[in-house]
């Protein structure tokens, strides 16, 4: 894990900005489409109006944003690469981040099988009683956490299928790796994090569309543009064998997004968002088509697919770019967990930044 070397005060605040942008965001879209994951587009519109869903579900006590394992698998991130980097500014022991993640994977695996947290839990994300619901997590994530596989720190990415189920590249890979971006380079982001979703998925497009993810997340968050940081994320994945389908969504959501006149019939055409590389090209074309964040994360979650990771992924990118204050104020204050969610980006943030 690498540090931020020497902001000013100025780049300080717009980088904890950004990290907190980054993760809320992500909740916000993830919120924005799990009520309507594994809803056709002629449904949703049947029910909400030609223009899909404007917001949050209603329920029994108003518009709530209710988050996924999406994000419950996120935050777990946060949680392992903060005390990989503490534990690495305490004592000086770097490369343990791939047991902590496993770890962490392990822990939020536990809130799927228990009701609410056990007796004694006292801190950390184990003992945050909303994080124990069920919300359809990838049966992928699933079986490779209980794999317990912790990948080397070392890990040479040639393109060949990891040892956990080797033959997917759900996006349960890429919905979970935008913290890998946050704080370090982007090579070190795409290694880290296309590493890391080997825990669960061994497919070389699946790990390969959450190193993109992650590499295009620590540009933005370094100051590039969108168009900037997925052209470079391109030029960083054509280095690794086995890279082509990656790069041909990601050049596809490039190409859709340079026509304009946004659509969800145009999100469709990157297919459903079910498989890792098709859902980071559906969050990246979104983001980049339309203007307006708002707009942006409606576009994302409008559509008959896995409408819940394209939004987090469209989320991701877009409060990585704008800071939290750039995220419409209405749904960041409405979603769930967010006091937690702001807590652990001011945590990861903290670590990152010299002392």
């Amino acid at each position: 894990m690498n540090e931020l070397r020497n902001p000013s005060g100025e780049a300080t605040a717009v980088y904890r900005a950004r990290v907190r942008g980054c993760l809320l965001g992500g909740a916000v879209g993830d919120a924005l489409g799990y009520p309507i994951e594994f809803t056709s587009l002629d449904r949703i519109r049947a029910s909400h109006g030609p223009r899909g869903v404007t917001g949050y579900a209603p329920g029994a006590h108003g518009a709530r944003g209710l988050i996924s394992d999406d994000t419950q698998m996120t935050l777990f991130t946060v949680e392992a690469l903060t005390f990989a980097l503490g534990r690495e500014r305490e004592k000086g022991i770097g490369g343990a981040w791939p047991l902590l993640l496993l770890q962490a994977y392990q822990r939020w695996l536990e809130t799927q099988s228990k009701p609410a947290p056990g007796e004694g839990v006292t801190g950390g994300l184990l003992a945050e009683p909303w994080l124990y619901a069920r919300r359809a997590p990838g049966n992928a994530c699933l079986s490779g956490v209980a794999q317990a596989y912790a990948p080397d720190p070392g890990l040479v990415l040639d393109g060949t299928p990891g040892p956990v189920n080797p033959d997917s590249k759900g996006c349960g890979t890429v919905m979970r790796s935008a913290p890998f971006g946050l704080g370090t380079t982007a090579d070190r982001a795409f290694a880290t994090a296309a590493a890391g979703a080997q825990i669960t998925h061994g497919h070389p497009t699946g790990y390969y569309a959450a190193g993109a993810l992650a590499a295009i997340v620590a540009h933005l968050v370094a100051g590039d543009s969108l168009e900037g940081s997925v052209l470079r994320a391109l030029r960083l994945l054509e280095r690794h064998p086995g890279h082509e389908e990656t790069s041909a969504a990601l050049h596809q959501a490039l190409d859709l997004a340079a026509e304009g006149s946004p659509s969800a019939e145009k999100v469709e055409s990157l297919g459903a968002g079910w498989v890792a590389e098709e859902a980071l090209a559906i969050g990246v074309y979104s983001a980049l088509v339309e203007r307006d964040v708002k707009a942006a994360l409606l576009l994302a979650v409008n559509h008959s697919g896995d409408s819940d990771s394209t939004g987090s992924i469209c989320g991701n990118l877009l409060g990585a770019r704008h800071g939290d204050h750039g995220l419409p104020h209405q749904w960041v204050r409405g979603v769930e967990g967010r006091a937690t969610i702001a807590a652990l980006a001011d945590d990861l943030a903290a670590e990152c930044v010299p002392r």
